[in-house]
């Protein structure tokens, strides 16, 4: 994609980030028996890479798989993994979601002019200016077959809204392997897909998961606001 000079500087001002800073360090205590070091975990929503990184420092035996349908994002988040010598994240340039098809990422254009990659969603109408791109989807379930993974031990999933889609195209994924799941819930942005945070909470609930709110991950029984929430399998669906 072609990049204003304004857009180059703020580019480069998020490679800087990407690649020198990390950041989420406080919840590895949270992940810490969830991830051992030879796990595999899923990315879905990479971004910048902060929690791919994160996952694989954690992980140096494992894999990360990183699913980033963003071409702006992923061209901070690669040379960000090289930068820092990481080796075993796996970029995939595709969305997850509950089908296999195609459609459009709509990535916010700020006021100054440089890109919102943060914000960047699919689904609803933009309610701003915003930069078009297609992407290709694909499901967790194809991903799982394909790859013949034979373990998942953490899913982490913060896509403005698409969390619902992507989990429920895993499903047989999680049933197999019970992953914890950590997931961005807002109920803003899950009606871009014509979700509500009940809704995730009680499909992960029939699949006998219970939740916990951030930042002190306390157990909570329903949503309690818009925030992460760590989601642990403690029944059996």
């Amino acid at each position: 994609m072609r990049l204003t000079l304004r857009q180059r500087a703020s580019w480069l001002a998020h490679l800087f980030k990407a690649s020198a800073q990390q950041h989420h360090l406080p919840l590895r205590e949270a992940f810490r028996s969830h991830i051992p070091d030879d796990a595999v975990v899923v990315d879905i929503g990479a971004h910048a890479g902060q929690f791919s990184k994160l996952f694989a420092r954690m992980a140096p035996r494992g894999t990360v798989y990183a699913f980033e349908p963003s071409a702006y994002a992923r061209s901070i988040l690669e040379p960000a993994l090289r930068w820092n010598g990481i080796g075993n994240v796996r970029l995939t340039p595709a969305g997850l979601s509950d089908g296999v098809g195609q459609t459009v990422l709509h990535t916010p254009i700020k006021r100054s002019g440089s890109m919102g990659f943060g914000t960047a969603h699919m689904g609803g109408v933009p309610a701003a200016t915003h930069h078009e791109q297609g992407v290709v989807l694909t499901t967790l379930d194809a991903f799982a077959s394909t790859e013949k993974l034979t373990r998942l031990d953490f899913i982490k999933a913060d896509i403005e809204g698409w969390e619902l889609r992507a989990l429920k195209g895993g499903e047989a994924t999680i049933r197999r392997f019970r992953p914890a799941l950590y997931l961005e819930v807002d109920a803003a942005c899950l009606v871009r897909a014509g979700d509500t945070p009940e809704d995730l909470f009680d499909w992960l609930g029939g699949l006998g998961y219970s939740a916990f709110a951030s930042p002190d991950h306390r157990p909570v029984s329903a949503w309690q606001g818009a925030g992460d929430y760590l989601f642990v399998a403690t029944e059996k669906p």
